[in-house]
């Protein structure tokens, strides 16, 4: 699914009405609906509804949105901010529509002393302001947004909070923004959805299909996507009758040290599930019985030092190399993962200490194999790239790595972002709380080992793991709970997180 900037979801809007055909007040009573709709089906039994509007086409949307919900006999109260010399024309005919109502009257809010008292028990429908907007809240907007922020109440916005801007928000006063608690997107997804800062102002989001044009979204170009399950089965190859194990590929993976063995133990029951045909661990002394015992799947090389990785293996015959997992960052470790890097003629998988040790020696990025990748969480992103100022500043960094190193990155986060070597940048749309615990990142660099074994791209391997990996701890909380899930759990759900995306 695209992620598009705030003027191509304007051309949308223009495209549909012109080639549906359809009027743009009539695209506005189908998208007032779709909200009407969700609005009733989960918040129905709220007492009074305060729907703020304000005088261009998202006030419209939110008119229209109070005249059908107090035709549904809810207790209904809107308002129209003046905050603008002229209404736009949709804005005006639903402003009429609704003047017809009985029992429906629209208050203006002019100054701060026509502010209404709000319950914390009520619910707000924020039609403010759209997308489309792109300087900070000033005036009395501003201070309609603290009133509501400040009241504790539930908060819908309409397609976007107010006062947010679509996409960049690093020079936006926090205090203008809404709050909201739930906001429903028209059509698509908005980027700063996907920043985590902007968490407290989004909330809950969810996409309302408010029925634009499919010509139109298809021809769109974005650089950004929402990744879905139709875009994994699309990427998908299902395995012939005749297959063996040496049509998917032997990995070879670097893993574990004294007290760490279980890294290891993850990343590789994780890269025998996703489907990779042979499977190699190189592990420290301490780590051999283990290995044997727990993954007996996999065949085991075993370094001459008792505690840590202190060399690396004969490498011929592996086609994908992963490394990092629990390997900590003892100085022959390092030297050890330096002479991977030198004799590597495949792509390598790099996450955890491995990209510690690497953050003290960028130099060596120079001499990665083409389609390495690279799997930080924020915080060994951070001793990469440099400290980030927010979130977007780290999202900008990743994208300026991953081209000037040639690797993908994989910023693992509650939207995991994929970003490639071109600028491409997709956003996961599985998984969950449950699934911030310690292991869970060393099963999904086993993941991508496995799915690059079978010979997927690095893109493909990447997007691959990162959706099935979330779509396992989703099906692992649904049985678990969030507090009770472990990394072993995801695991366990890998072949039916596969079964089920592939359907």
């Amino acid at each position: 699914m695209k992620i598009l900037h705030a003027r191509q979801i304007r051309e949308l809007d223009a495209y549909t009405i012109d080639n549906e055909p359809i009027a743009s007040i009539d695209l506005m009573e189908r998208a007032a609906k779709k909200c009407f709709d969700w609005i009733r089906r989960h918040l129905g039994k709220k007492q009074l509804i305060h729907v703020f509007c304000g005088m261009g086409n998202n006030g419209g949307d939110g008119l229209a949105i109070a005249r059908m919900l107090a035709g549904a006999s809810c207790q209904v109260k809107v308002y129209k901010v003046v905050h603008a010399g002229e209404s736009t024309p949709d804005f005006k005919i639903n402003e009429k529509r609704l003047a017809g109502l009985k029992g429906l009257h629209m208050e203006e809010i002019h100054e701060d002393s026509q502010l209404p008292v709000i319950d914390g028990e009520d619910l707000v429908v924020d039609a403010l302001l759209g997308s489309g907007l792109s300087r900070p809240l000033e005036g009395l907007l501003a201070r309609v947004v603290q009133h509501i922020n400040a009241s504790g109440a539930t908060v819908v916005s309409i397609d976007f909070p107010s006062g947010l801007f679509c996409e960049d928000n690093r020079r936006n006063p926090e205090r203008h923004i809404i709050k909201a608690s739930y906001t429903l997107s028209f059509q698509l997804p908005k980027l700063a959805f996907f920043i985590p800062s902007n968490e407290k102002f989004v909330g809950q989001w969810f996409i309302i299909d408010i029925g634009l044009h499919p010509d139109a979204i298809m021809a769109a170009e974005t650089k950004y996507h929402y990744l879905l399950a139709s875009d994994i089965r699309k990427l998908y190859r299902a395995r012939k009758k005749f297959a063996h194990k040496g049509h998917f590929g032997h990995a070879y993976l670097l893993a574990g040290s004294r007290g760490k063995s279980g890294a290891a133990v993850l990343a590789a029951r994780a890269a025998m599930r996703s489907g990779a045909g042979l499977l190699t661990v190189h592990v420290p002394g301490c780590s051999h019985d283990i290995i044997q015992t727990a993954v007996p799947e996999a065949m085991c090389v075993t370094d001459e030092h008792p505690h840590f990785i202190s060399g690396v293996a004969d490498l011929n015959g592996f086609n994908v190399i992963g490394a990092g997992p629990g390997i900590g960052t003892d100085d022959q470790t390092a030297r050890a993962l330096k002479l991977l890097i030198q004799n590597a003629t495949v792509p390598m998988v790099l996450d955890a200490d491995a990209l510690n040790i690497l953050s003290d020696n960028l130099t060596w990025c120079g001499f990665l194999p083409k389609g390495s990748i690279f799997t930080p969480h924020p915080g060994e992103f951070d001793r990469l790239a440099g400290k980030s100022a927010n979130d977007h500043d780290r999202l900008d960094k990743a994208r300026e790595l991953s081209h000037r190193f040639q690797v993908h990155i994989v910023l693992k986060g509650a939207h995991t972002a994929i970003v490639s070597p071109d600028g491409r940048c997709w956003f996961n749309s599985t998984g969950n709380p449950g699934m911030a615990s310690g292991g869970s990142g060393d099963v999904l660099t086993g993941m991508i080992l496995g799915w690059m074994a079978q010979n997927y791209s690095p893109l493909h391997s990447c997007l691959m793991a990162v959706y099935l990996h979330g779509r396992a701890g989703d099906l692992a909380a649904n049985r678990k709970g969030h507090e009770g899930l472990i990394a072993g759990d995801i695991t366990e759900q890998l072949p039916k997180a596969i079964q089920t995306t592939m359907r």
